[in-house]
This record gives C-alpha cells, structure tokens and sequence, in this order.
C-alpha cells in the first residue's frame, strides 16, 4: 500500500528541513543491506552526530528544490538511502568506513553546500579530521604550551636542589 497524499506532503516537508539544517549530504544505494545492517550504520552515524534515512526518489527530488543540494536531486535513482550531519565530516566518515566493510552500501555521491561531491569526492571529506578531532586537537596544543612553560620554570630550581644536595653529599 502506498503513501497518502497528505503523509507525502510530511515527508517531503522534512526532507526540505533536512536539507535546509544540514551542512553534508551523501547519497548511497543500500540494495542487498539488511535490517539489522542498516540499524548499525543508523546507530554508526546517531554516535557521530549524523543520519540515515532511506528515502522516495521522487520526494527527495521535489524536496531538495530550493535548498543547497538541489544540484544532487539527479542522484535520487535506484535504492537510495541518504546519511546526512551538521558536521561537514561526520556523515561522509562513517558513510564511508562503513561501505569499505559493506560493499552492499554503494556511494553515490553526495553535496557539501553547494558543491556537488562524487563517489571520490565523498571519500576525500571522509578522510578530514572531524569537527571534534579538530577541537581535541586545538584544546591539546592550547594545554601543552602552558605545560611545557611550567615545565622550563621548574627546571633550574630542580637542578639548583640536585646540586646543592650533590655538594652536601661531598662535603659530609
């Protein structure tokens, strides 16, 4: 049985939303997954931030018009599931580490903004540190200068000790 009319007009209008809020899209087809592999790639990318929806072509192509991805609506053939995020890394990275140990999950290609991604393209945003990593990275570099200057302070009246303790010891 079919989708009413109404229930079609709700789901287009969130996937609107859904491309209107998220920074990344990547387009996939899912022929051959099953249920409990498509709920580990959902759980995968729910860890991450990010994503799954398997999707009506023909409600993506209306629901894409007017927002940043309508130049991928030509991708939404086949069996087409799509994982999206906020962080322009998070749904490409796992999208794409997942399909390297499926190879039932094929991607298709996908959009960052308005840049139209393929399959290589997706796999490049893929391989960029993401928003977090980033942060972790930013966060050790801001801790380790102050530490390591602490470090240098401490060191003369460290070696001042030794080398006092050194002399009594030579002298008694």
């Amino acid at each position: 049985m079919g989708m009413s009319r109404a229930r079609k007009e709700e789901e287009i209008v969130s996937l609107n939303k859904r491309f209107s809020d998220d920074e990344v899209v990547v387009v996939t087809h899912y022929s051959g997954l099953t249920v409990a592999e498509i709920t580990q790639l959902r759980n995968e990318l729910r860890k991450n931030g990010a994503s799954f929806k398997v999707i009506k072509n023909r409600l993506a192509q209306r629901a894409v018009k007017g927002t940043k991805f309508e130049n991928i609506g030509d991708m939404f053939t086949g069996p087409t599931g799509i994982a999206t995020s906020k962080d322009p890394v998070a749904a490409a990275k796992v999208t794409y580490e997942f399909a390297k140990k499926n190879q039932k999950l094929v991607i298709i290609g996908g959009g960052m903004g308005e840049t139209v991604l393929d399959t290589k393209g997706v796999e490049a945003l893929a391989k960029l540190p993401s928003l977090d990593e980033i942060r972790s990275k930013l966060v050790g570099l801001l801790v380790a200068a102050p530490t390591k200057l602490v470090g240098v302070l401490q060191a003369p009246a460290r070696d001042m000790v030794g080398v006092t303790k050194a002399y009594g010891e030579k002298q008694g």
